[in-house]
């Protein structure tokens, strides 16, 4: 029994420092293990399209799998698959940025033999643009994932877990539009429809979402700080209780009296962003994107070099050091769950002026998208961009699979979430392992003694120890 123990404890300083050396990576390390998770997820991807096309029935097999022989001996078998996983892949990662490579597929033999393939790749296709539609799309969904992402990437920082960005949007998009129809009237009247109109009320727009984002977002950090409620639980709660509010408000007191759907009334020409390079689409705004550009380096820079960001970080990874430090801890939570809630009601701002052009029930859940965003970034600022792109790539690329292809809608969901959960693990696992690295670094600090000899710390909370895991 001793033997087996000593397997275990053993095993579990293991995987302890390793996850540790994980939370430990560089910029680089973590670049490489994302790339080497997507294609890995992009191989399991593979192997479940073949297995549903194999499982399903079709006249045509969309992709054949043959035996190679050399030759020309006769094949020994020939395998039909009714889901093609190169064109899926090819839909849901090309087809979301317009088409910029024209691929055209030449294959020695009937179907795809692993020993014999070529292809001829033409690099850029002649004819593409990238101010295309399908991009559009893809942007548009990668603008509101933006300002989600910072969202939950400031309180996750602070060592929040703010799951009410969804709540924060609602309310602050529902404020933008009802503002923007109340002063719409008298800044047009007096500045016309022109450019001048616009520098007027988008930006208020954005003002007002942020402010009312933001106000709902102190509410759960307040309690937090003050009335120590757990902000998993508040906010959640908050979220239920924005979208039942604003559902009532929008059905009794600003509901559109021409329209059957549960909405306000559309907002003109000039409360909305400009398209501005994108004129095959009037609902993306590069106006909007780079804003939310400008908002990633500017909460980068508040992290990073100012002492309130100081604060946020080490309330985040030792919330006892910081508080012993001079960090008022109050504050800080309260704080950081304001510009929280501000960045998710601009996201609500930037849907309603965007993309939608007035408000309308049903948002949707790009608060809870912001979380998976947040977590892809590692919750850094400037990493945020590139996890938006991503999944709204993916989330644009979708739709362009379910058009292109016969996969059903249920299997391309599955592919997209198993790309975004294998991606996500390694951050998922740094951010274990810097909290047990700031775990042991406050024990040894507390005097804490630990163990030298593999077996783990030998007092406070771990096996061994009081408040651990008693020997049986």
């Amino acid at each position: 029994m001793s033997g087996d123990d000593s397997t275990v404890d053993d095993l579990r300083t293991r995987v302890r420092a390793g996850l540790i050396r994980l939370g430990q990576a560089s910029a680089t390390e973590r670049i490489a293990l994302s790339l080497a998770a997507l294609a890995l997820s992009i191989a399991v991807g593979t192997l479940l399209i073949l297995v549903a096309g194999r499982a399903t029935t079709c006249q045509t097999a969309a992709f054949t799998l043959t035996h190679p022989t050399p030759f020309g001996l006769p094949r020994l078998f020939s395998m039909g698959f009714c889901f093609d996983p190169v064109q899926v892949f090819d839909r849901l990662f090309l087809g979301a940025l317009g088409d910029p490579i024209q691929e055209d597929w030449q294959l020695l033999t009937v179907g795809f033999d692993p020993f014999v393939f070529y292809f001829d790749l033409n690099p850029f296709a002649a004819d593409y643009s990238p101010l295309n539609a399908q991009m559009a799309v893809t942007l548009r969904q990668t603008t509101v994932l933006v300002f989600t992402g910072l969202s939950v990437a400031i309180a996750f920082k602070a060592g929040i877990f703010n799951i009410g960005s969804q709540g924060q949007l609602v309310v602050g998009g529902l404020a933008t539009a009802v503002t923007l129809l109340a002063a719409e009237g008298a800044v047009t009247g007096a500045l016309g429809q022109g450019l001048g109109a616009v520098l007027v009320l988008v930006p208020l727009g954005v003002l007002v979402g942020a402010l009312v984002g933001g106000f709902y977002g102190a509410i759960p950090g307040a309690l937090k700080a003050y009335a120590e409620a757990n902000e998993v639980i508040t906010t959640i709660m908050l979220n239920f209780v924005a979208t039942g509010v604003v559902f009532f408000l929008v059905s009794n007191y600003f509901r559109n009296p021409d329209s059957q759907a549960v909405e306000t009334a559309p907002l003109g020409s000039a409360s909305t962003f400009p398209p501005l390079l994108f004129e095959a689409r009037d609902d993306f705004s590069l106006v909007a994107l780079l804003f939310g550009v400008a908002l990633m380096g500017a909460l980068y820079y508040l992290l990073e070099y100012t002492s309130f960001g100081y604060d946020v970080r080490t309330s985040g990874i030792q919330p006892e050091a910081a508080e012993y430090g001079g960090v008022d801890a109050k504050r800080t939570i309260v704080s950081s769950m304001t510009i929280s809630g501000a960045l998710a009601g601009i996201g609500g701002a930037v849907y309603v002026m965007m993309i939608l052009g007035k408000y309308q029930t049903g948002v949707p859940a790009f608060g809870f998208d912001g979380i998976t965003v947040s977590i892809l970034a590692g919750n850094n600022p400037l990493g945020v961009g590139f996890a938006a792109f991503l999944f709204g790539t993916l989330k644009s690329g979708s739709t362009v699979v379910q058009f292109a292809t016969d996969v059903p809608p249920q299997l391309v969901a599955v592919l997209r979430g198993l790309i975004i959960l294998f991606v996500a693990m390694p951050e998922f696992f740094r951010m274990i392992g810097r909290r047990l690295a700031s775990v042991g670094g406050r024990r040894q600090d507390s005097g804490v003694a630990v163990a030298t000899d593999g077996s783990g710390v030998t007092a406070g909370g771990e096996p061994g120890g009081p408040g651990g895991e008693a020997d049986e």
